[in-house]
């Protein structure tokens, strides 16, 4: 059962490792392929956009479908698309690939929390979700910096360690997954998205998007923002990157624990202030080695800790209903993602290479301006969620 789990965490590991590497390699595939680092940056918009958007529809096409073929056409695709991606002549052909990517990646990660759910007994699922979550927690910590690493004199060796590793997953569940439970009822694309009709649902959503917004416009254009740190030297941006994601893990980890202590509400407005704090001093802070390098350790502390928050929050606000309730979160999410490609790029533009990381402080005060605000009424209590709810920031469920 272990083994099956972590073959599925595999997967997961491959498209964690694919959707944020490209932060740590935007400035070579602008080099090659003749466009600015903005314009590169929105290789992140597409995926993520391509993800929140066929997400949903993809599991309710597929809903159906028996769960290990529709996990190894998940990653067959996503294989594919990231094998042309490293391929890839031009911009254009580049940006096609990271939609097919993204493709692959919205079908196979909400498959793999659902099997993961069904190879387990129920009072397990929640372990379960987080082993298979877990790849996307060790792709920030190794995969990242590690893609980051191998591409540091050309950017398609990155995508080509991609794309060994969805062989490697691919091969893996061929070979060792066999019998999966069948998929259970299939809910209909309107019944996914009914919630949204509940206004506390819509302002977690909205939260989540403002704070994963905030997020993504510094991190996407993490190079652009370090270059006084790093002097473009790929290897110091590599141990930024490492020490980013260890705390990430930490962060994780330790905003789960806070939940549980002092509820999610108090946890989002407590971590995003402090983010607020680190976000307003990074143009000081990442100018230098020394303070950049506290600067990647403690942001992504308080941000991991607030996105613990988030996916705990909107899952308690109906407990029953909490894997449709964290897929929307996950939608909110990416589409987050994808419109920080476009503001984070606005933002260098009109504030330079330096000031745009305080555009990333403004909208973190907005997020928490709503966060306070819609839930004023009720903080939500971890105590009565159900387990299987609240382990990955990033994931969603079937």
């Amino acid at each position: 059962m272990r083994l099956r789990l972590l073959l599925l965490a595999l997967g997961t590991f491959a498209v964690g490792t694919d959707g944020m590497v490209m932060a740590g390699i935007l400035p070579l595939i602008a080099r090659d392929l003749d466009v600015s680092i903005s314009v590169a940056g929105q290789t992140v918009t597409v995926f993520a956009l391509a993800y929140a958007v066929l997400a949903p529809v993809l599991a309710a096409a597929t809903a159906r479908w028996p769960r290990r073929r529709t996990l190894l056409i998940a990653l067959t695709v996503f294989t594919l698309a990231n094998c042309l991606t490293a391929l890839a002549p031009s911009y254009g052909t580049l940006l096609a690939t990271r939609v097919l990517a993204a493709a692959g990646a919205a079908l196979y990660t909400p498959t793999a929390n659902g099997v993961a759910t069904g190879l387990v007994p129920p009072e397990r699922r929640g372990r379960a979700i987080a082993v298979v979550m877990g790849g996307l927690t060790v792709a920030t910590a190794l995969g990242v910096p590690l893609g980051t690493w191998i591409g540091r004199s050309d950017w398609r060796l990155t995508m080509w360690l991609v794309t060994g590793l969805g062989v490697a997953a691919f091969a893996g569940l061929a070979l060792l997954l066999r019998e999966l439970p069948q998929p259970a009822a299939a809910l209909s694309l309107r019944d996914r998205v009914a919630p949204l009709a509940n206004p506390r649902v819509l302002g977690a959503a909205l939260t989540t998007f403002l704070v994963f917004l905030s997020f993504q416009t510094s991190f996407i254009y993490y190079t652009v923002g370090t270059h006084a740190a790093t002097g473009g030297d790929q290897d110091r941006l590599t141990l930024l990157l490492l020490v980013s994601g260890i705390a990430s893990v930490g962060g994780s980890s330790i905003g789960g624990r806070l939940v549980d202590k002092w509820g999610p509400r108090a946890v989002i407005l407590t971590s995003s202030t402090a983010y607020v704090v680190l976000a307003a001093t990074a143009p000081w802070t990442l100018r230098t080695m020394p303070t950049a390098l506290v600067a990647s350790a403690l942001t992504p502390l308080v941000g991991w800790g607030i996105a613990v928050a988030l996916i705990t929050r909107v899952a308690s606000l109906d407990p029953p209903n909490a894997p449709v309730l964290v897929s929307l979160n996950s939608s909110a999410l990416y589409l987050g993602m994808a419109a920080a490609g476009g503001t984070g790029s606005l933002a260098i533009a009109l504030f330079g290479d330096r000031w745009f990381l305080l555009v990333g402080a403004g909208l973190m005060v907005l997020a928490t301006a709503v966060a306070a605000v819609t839930t004023r009424e009720r903080s939500g209590d971890l105590r009565h969620l159900a387990p299987e709810a609240v382990n990955s920031p990033a994931g969603s469920t079937t």
